[in-house]
């Protein structure tokens, strides 16, 4: 080091004691954090210590607190070290300054007018820690811990009987059954008793039902994100959104999930419905019939109008129904709801 280096960093002291002059004026960080950070400003070179001193002062004007100033050792470079404990980290943020308005740090290049972008940034490490190290959310912008919250949530049984009831009467009484709050508009609501549902849906899980009773209404159920926690939204269905699905694949093997389907049977069936059939298939299987209504309407089948056949003969229930929604324009496909029970989901071969 020169013997100009001790003059330079007399001033960086200097500067050190100004900085946190400033910065204890200013209060602080924008919010209370739970871990600390510490930035490490480094330079270099002629004018130094005048950046220095420019961005202590931006610095102290957006309301960060606890910087160090040095000169740039051969070591350092860019990023961000954790230290402390598990319980009370401290993130060492080093950044270089390459210019009276350039700062490189690992989120970017910052100039003076950033600094309140900045001091966001840090507040947001401070809170959640390195972006690298963050739990990475799952579906509607949750947390796994939040997902698994809310799937258990919904996995609750439906206790009473549905069949004639309003669809907005059926979603309300629902959500006071769960733990988390449903927000439904009163406008929603008012438009969503205006039908009535004519299946019997209980025994199935809170999710799937409110899924499959709002869709043919054009709405959707959407969990959300908010400062209190998980909360389930009521809304408008639109393109792209990611909505709460009615029933889940399941993840094991169908045959497991529901052996009926794959017992074989004499079936011989001559000139019914399609509804008919359905409704007694599902009742030799013990499990629910849901119609994929958007879809029926869209291609305008009528289950209750389309009339099937099939020959006596000894089959399972899983190709007999392959065999006999397919003459009507229809398809089964096995699914569960978020308790794991099963159900079957009949839509059209062409798809939506």
């Amino acid at each position: 080091m020169k013997a100009s280096d001790g003059g330079f960093m007399r001033v960086c002291r200097f500067l050190v004691l100004s900085i946190v002059l400033m910065l204890l004026a200013a209060g602080g960080t924008p919010a209370e954090a739970a871990g600390r950070v510490r930035l490490e400003l480094v330079g270099e070179g002629p004018g130094a210590a005048l950046i220095f001193q420019e961005w202590a002062r931006v610095l102290g004007r957006a309301g960060v607190k606890n910087v160090r100033i040095r000169t740039r050792r051969p070591t350092d470079k860019v990023g961000i070290e954790v230290r402390g404990t598990e319980n009370s980290p401290l993130y060492v943020v080093t950044g270089v300054l390459r210019s009276r308005d350039e700062l490189l740090l690992p989120s970017g290049r910052f100039r003076r007018r950033d600094a309140a972008r900045l001091a966001h940034w840090l507040d947001d490490l401070a809170r959640h820690g390195p972006a690298a190290d963050r739990e990475q959310p799952s579906a509607f912008g949750l947390s796994s811990k939040q997902f698994e919250q809310v799937r258990a949530d919904l996995s609750q049984p439906v206790g009473f009987s549905t069949a004639g009831m309003a669809r907005g009467e059926l979603a309300e009484r629902t959500g006071r059954h769960l733990t988390l709050p449903l927000q439904i508009d009163p406008a929603l609501a008012h438009t969503l008793n205006e039908d009535k549902l004519r299946e019997e849906l209980s025994g199935l899980s809170c999710g799937t039902v409110l899924a499959y009773v709002l869709r043919p209404m054009g709405y959707c159920l959407v969990p959300r994100v908010t400062d209190r926690g998980p909360v389930y939204a009521v809304t408008k269905a639109k393109p792209a959104l990611e909505v709460w699905p009615i029933g889940w694949e399941p993840e094991k093997p169908r045959r497991e999930v529901l052996p009926a389907l794959f017992e074989f049977h004499n079936v011989n069936i001559r000139g019914v419905s399609a509804a008919t059939a359905l409704r007694a298939i599902g009742k030799r299987l013990k499990v629910p019939v849901l119609l994929d209504h958007n879809a029926l309407a869209r291609h305008g089948i009528d289950p209750n109008k389309a009339v099937v056949s099939h020959p006596r003969s000894r089959t399972t229930y899983s190709i007999a129904l392959r065999k006999l929604l397919f003459q009507a324009g229809l398809k089964s496909e096995l699914r569960v709801d978020e308790a794991g029970r099963p159900f079957l989901w009949i839509s059209t071969i062409k798809p939506m």
